[in-house]
């Protein structure tokens, strides 16, 4: 199971410590409770679909016992865009107002569509202003 953590929260200490689960690690800093949240939502579907399976067929399992993933799951998934989307897409995320990690893919999608053999948009990405960060 793939998921993240967001780095800006390393080190933010936890200062309302009325739930509590799990280690008593997780109780004093935000990412070791996220971290411990995820592992426990992990697990629990899992296990879920472990006994779900033979009720509701594999399919529908994975989807009923994807309650228990978190919100920070990760995903595999290919994206088309046409260049005025893609022009939106990094417009908005690929700015410092943007999420660190949403920041770092739209970064990497700029850099592959500008590393492209021939350079096909070298124009096209000059006229919208979008320059690759070193």
């Amino acid at each position: 199971d793939k998921y993240y953590l967001p780095q800006d929260w390393l080190g933010i200490k936890r200062l309302d410590r009325r739930v509590q689960f799990g280690s008593t690690d997780a109780y004093h800093y935000w990412l070791d409770t996220l971290l411990e949240y995820t592992e426990l939502g992990n697990r629990l579907y899992h296990s879920c679909l472990g006994d779900l399976e033979g009720v509701l067929g594999r399919k529908r399992a994975k989807e009923s016992a994807r309650f228990f993933k978190t919100y920070n799951s990760q995903i595999q998934s290919d994206v088309m865009f046409n260049m005025r989307s893609f022009v939106n897409f990094q417009n908005l995320r690929n700015s410092e107002h943007a999420q660190v990690e949403i920041r770092d893919v739209a970064q990497k999608m700029l850099k592959a569509v500008a590393q492209i053999e021939g350079n096909p948009f070298e124009h096209t990405l000059k006229a919208f202003k979008l320059e690759v960060k070193p």
